[in-house]
């Protein structure tokens, strides 16, 4: 019972910490900043002549950091649109990039604010940069095998 007690209290202390995170990714979604950067990316690697079809997946592998469920959502439109309770597109290459996704990142920014906000860490050193390059290296990681094996 006493873990119980202590298990809610903990969850009262970092509501405040969850609902900024959630409410952080939403504007980021809404405002249309995510459309403007993969319109970007798209353009960028089309005018140096790369493959730019991993920017169709690359909404999740951005989301990722941020928030898990945000990325899940990300993924499934990446799956395209859903008719007769099947998704059209799972078995596309961005479909399969963004499953390749979530098993790339984690979700660091929300760990880092909800663990570390709770626990009261004023420095926390190398922790973001850490996490967010070990975070680049699973995407790259996953792009380049995404390419090998499915396109």
């Amino acid at each position: 019972i006493e873990g119980a007690k202590e298990g809610f209290e903990t969850s009262i202390k970092i509501i405040p910490y969850v609902v900024g995170m959630l409410v952080a990714v939403s504007l980021f979604r809404n405002c249309g900043a995510m459309t403007f950067l993969m319109d970007g990316l798209r353009s960028m690697m089309v005018a140096i002549g790369w493959n730019a079809d991993f920017i169709e997946a690359l909404p999740t592998a951005l989301m990722k950091p941020l928030s898990g469920s945000g990325s899940r959502a990300m993924m499934i439109q990446s799956f395209g649109p859903i008719v007769d309770s099947k998704a059209l597109y799972v078995d596309s290459f961005h479909g399969r990039l963004a499953s390749m996704f979530q098993g790339s990142a984690e979700t660091t920014f929300y760990i880092l604010t909800v663990y570390f906000g709770y626990v009261g860490v004023k420095n926390s050193r190398y922790a973001l940069t850490t996490c967010l390059i070990a975070d680049l290296a699973g995407v790259i990681a996953a792009i380049f095998l995404a390419y090998l094996f499915f396109h």
